[in-house]
């Protein structure tokens, strides 16, 4: 059971963060191993994907994506000041953090509610372990523990639901944003298997296999229509409907083993990024609705003669391999190797934001038509030393 304190001062309407100066572009090669910077901790896109928040040893950090700006930092004083998890409430003074690194500010095994415009912790949820990741709501605030996720209400923090999965260090849980009913996607008690949650004047579970290895990735629609997974062997992406489990479609990122560091849907539902230790960002044209098993628009390629295998007849796919008849993306953007990367959609049309744990900022655009290698726009580097703010 988590302790809970000081939860007079949440604000159900929460102000927008404050505007601050353009930044200029940075060209150059990311250091990493300038003893000056800050160590990174974790990085996470707000809901909407307009902001991200950078956790340090120091403290947290908040940005907008577009234009790319740093909106303001929070230094803590002293040697403790390690910040392991920032969630971000929309473009709001609110935040959800948990301690992390080796000198963390406070606990990891507490959620402390950091209100911005106030400057100060305004509530609190305590556990018994470490936590794994916090998702935010407008009305909920939904914990994942190390074997456990558990929903508390925003407005006073009490308890909605526990729902206890496999052990889950990676923290794997994502949540619809639309206003409204809840919908929850999290790891199951059983390997490869989703569970789905929704929280409306009805409430159900469903259960969907979604691998035969262990569930190593997933990704939500903000409708939370749409469920995106990937297995711990990391060459197939499948998406499903959380309404009635359904298999929509297969993409194959590649041939390889790989790690998915990210799987992210557009706001509109027509794309899917996708970023794994191999370096590249894949995008994937989705196709299909859920409900429905038939595609939209014919598939693309950018694979060697991949169009061919689409074109046999139906009758043939049974006895193919799986490798000729799940699909391959649209466009790919390559990046240096060695650091996790986390993807999001742009709300410029065709344009994906990537971010880097070594500090690195891209927006790229790809052709939705021809596909191919994307084209980078800019690119910064955020982890700025304090003199050159």
């Amino acid at each position: 059971m988590a302790a809970v304190s000081g939860t007079s001062d949440l604000n159900p309407n929460p102000n927008p963060l404050p505007e601050d100066h353009r930044e200029e572009p940075f060209h150059a090669d990311v250091p990493t191993q300038n003893p000056s910077l800050p160590k990174l901790l974790h990085l996470s896109f707000n809901q909407d994907d307009s902001c991200f928040a950078a956790g340090t040893d120091h403290g947290f950090r908040i940005y907008s994506c577009d234009p790319f700006v740093e909106k303001f930092r929070q230094e803590f004083n002293g040697n403790a000041g390690g910040i392991g998890i920032v969630e971000m409430l929309f473009q709001s003074n609110i935040f959800a953090l948990v301690g992390g690194g080796d000198s963390p500010h406070c606990p990891p095994s507490k959620i402390m509610i950091w209100d911005n415009q106030l400057s100060r912790f305004i509530g609190e949820l305590g556990f018994r372990s470490e936590l794994r990741a916090v998702r935010l709501r407008r009305e909920n605030i939904i914990v994942v523990c190390h074997q456990k996720v558990i929903v508390y209400d925003f407005a006073n923090l009490k308890l909605v639901k526990e729902i206890v999965t496999l052990p889950n260090p990676k923290g794997l849980c994502e949540v619809s944003q639309q206003q409204g009913s809840l919908v929850l996607v999290c790891p199951s008690a059983q390997k490869g298997q989703l569970r789905v949650d929704h929280f409306g004047s009805s409430r159900w579970s469903r259960f969907i296999a979604a691998h035969d290895s262990s569930i190593a990735c997933l990704a939500l629609s903000l409708d939370g229509e749409l469920v995106a997974t990937a297995s711990s062997k990391g060459t197939l992406v499948r998406v499903f409907s959380t309404a009635d489990g359904s298999l929509l479609q297969e993409l194959r990122r590649g041939a390889d083993r790989a790690e998915i560091y990210s799987l992210t849907f557009s706001a509109d539902r027509e794309w899917l990024a996708v970023s794994s230790d191999k370096g590249t960002v894949h995008v994937f044209r989705l196709k299909v609705n859920p409900g429905s098993t038939e595609s939209e628009a014919p598939p693309s390629s950018t694979e060697p003669n991949a169009s061919a295998f689409y074109s046999f007849p139906s009758l043939l796919k049974g006895v193919l391999p799986k490798y000729f008849h799940s699909e391959w993306s649209l466009a790919q953007f390559r990046l240096p190797e060695g650091s996790l990367y986390k993807v999001a959609f742009g709300h410029q049309k065709n344009t994906i934001v990537i971010l880097g744990m070594n500090g690195s900022f891209y927006r790229c655009e790809f052709d939705p038509v021809a596909g191919g290698e994307m084209k980078q726009l800019e690119c910064h580097f955020y982890l700025k030393t304090e003199e050159n703010h």
